[in-house]
């Protein structure tokens, strides 16, 4: 099995997208859901009496077939990719991977499974602003740029010691504005600093308004962030968004701090419930095939 928190240090992120579509095609057509249609393909046969315009010559000579190239407008969907860049989204701190790496990953590997099925794909970056946006297309030359620029944005991040906090509600809001066409929208936040449910409420409002379809993975290291599971010490804690200090014990906090954050979670549950938004809980050392799955499961829903 690759261990893809070691694979990222030594490959490119378009190696790492391959080698993980790959590993999960493998594994499921070995699963209940080998049903799913994972095509490869950047052709289709000719019919007589269309234009030759787009015949692909070259592979006529290599089969005796006839084959039409596939560009953008045969696209069969339109996918966004919102991925959160705040500060919050660097831990664990200590580790070579965190939040921030598993997002831009993951969103890689579904941009990979996404060309392979002709589907067009865009990404916008943000935390407090709009780090990066690019819109939808499906060509081999759009990946590699949209790959090339979330191995820079990332890279900048683990640098920069600038405090970047969440703006999740503008941000959607400004997505929504960007994205002319119906899309299914892929959000990507650990929804660490949710300051006005009403604010992201009208946010969500707004993506389904404009008829998109939305999918949301809550993106988290289970064992330190849910479970609490912390040595029996003092530490002193660091608010990642706002430098805020302090030092605690564990045991101090664990019960009020479990408490709060399942309400808010429970609280974000029940706001994308209403907008009948899909909300998946990931935990980033379970992998990728979690987000794979879910895609390709809105995917045959939305066909």
């Amino acid at each position: 099995m690759i261990d893809y928190k070691k694979a990222r240090k030594f490959g490119s992120l378009e190696l790492l997208a391959k080698q993980v579509v790959e590993g999960f095609i493998t594994g499921l057509h070995k699963s209940p859901y080998h049903g799913f249609s994972v095509e490869f393909a950047e052709h289709r046969l000719y019919n007589n009496g269309e234009s030759t315009k787009h015949l692909d010559w070259k592979l006529f000579a290599r089969t005796d077939k006839l084959f039409i190239k596939k560009y953008e407008e045969e696209t069969n969907l339109r996918c966004h990719i919102l991925i959160d860049g705040s500060s919050s989204m660097l831990f664990p701190v200590d580790e070579a991977y965190n939040k921030l790496s598993f997002s831009v990953d993951a969103a890689a590997a579904l941009i990979y499974l996404m060309r392979s099925q002709r589907d067009a794909f865009g990404v916008t970056f943000f935390s407090d602003d709009i780090d990066f946006f690019a819109p939808a297309k499906s060509s081999l030359p759009h990946q590699r740029f949209v790959f090339s620029h979330l191995e820079k944005l990332i890279q900048e991040k683990f640098k920069e010691n600038q405090k970047k906090k969440t703006a999740l509600s503008a941000m959607i809001n400004r997505a929504a504005l960007l994205l002319k066409k119906r899309s299914l929208v892929i959000l990507f936040s650990d929804f660490m600093a949710i300051e006005n449910f009403e604010e992201l409420n009208n946010a969500i409002k707004h993506l389904r308004y404009n008829k998109h379809e939305v999918v949301v993975f809550h993106i988290n290291h289970d064992a330190l962030e849910n479970q609490f599971n912390l040595r029996n010490k003092y530490y002193n804690v660091v608010d990642m968004e706002t430098g805020e200090k302090m030092k605690l014990h564990p045991r101090e906090i664990k019960e009020v701090y479990q408490r709060k954050r399942n309400e808010q979670l429970e609280q974000l549950n029940q706001l994308l419930i209403q907008h009948q938004v899909d909300l998946i809980n990931v935990d980033i050392d379970r992998g990728f095939d979690d987000v794979l799955l879910q895609y390709l499961i809105k995917r045959k829903k939305i066909f």
